[in-house]
C-alpha cells in the first residue's frame, strides 16, 4: 500500500471513529472527506499511517499482544509528532498527552493503528 493510500486509510479510520466514540454529533471537521481534508492533515496522516505500518513490520506482526491503550497511545504520539513539524505553535488540544485526551480520541486512536495492524499482518501472512 503506497503512503497516499495508507493516509487514505487513516483517515477513514479516523472517520469511522468518531462517529463510532464521539458522544453526539462530531464537529464537521472531524469527519471532513479526504477530498477536503488539508494538506498538511493528509501529510501528518501518511507519516503516521507509515510510522505504525513499520513498527507493526519490525515487530513481526506481534503488535497484536499490546493492549488498545499501548496501540492508541503509539497513535497519539507520533500524531503529537507531526504537529510540531507542521505547525510552529500548534494548538493545544493537537498536542496533549495521552491522559489528557478524551476518551472517544483515546479509543479512535485505537481504532487507527488497529485497522494499520490488519493490514500489516496481511502483508506478513
Amino acid at each position: 500500500m503506497s503512503q497516499t493510500e495508507g493516509a487514505r486509510l487513516f483517515r477513514e479510520a479516523w472517520i469511522a471513529g468518531v462517529r463510532r466514540h464521539f458522544p453526539g454529533e462530531p464537529k464537521a471537521g472531524y469527519v471532513t472527506p479526504w477530498d477536503d481534508t488539508p494538506q498538511w492533515e493528509r501529510d501528518a496522516a501518511g507519516a503516521v499511517y507509515e510510522q505504525v505500518r513499520r513498527f507493526v513490520e519490525v515487530s513481526g506482526g506481534r503488535t497484536s499482544k499490546l493492549s488498545r491503550e499501548q496501540k492508541g497511545r503509539f497513535v497519539a504520539i507520533c500524531w503529537t509528532a507531526q504537529m510540531f513539524k507542521h505547525f510552529e505553535d500548534p494548538k493545544p488540544g493537537y498536542v496533549a498527552d495521552w491522559p489528557d485526551l478524551p476518551v472517544w480520541q483515546q479509543e479512535t486512536d485505537a481504532d487507527i493503528f488497529e485497522a494499520i495492524e490488519e493490514i500489516g499482518e496481511k502483508a506478513l501472512g
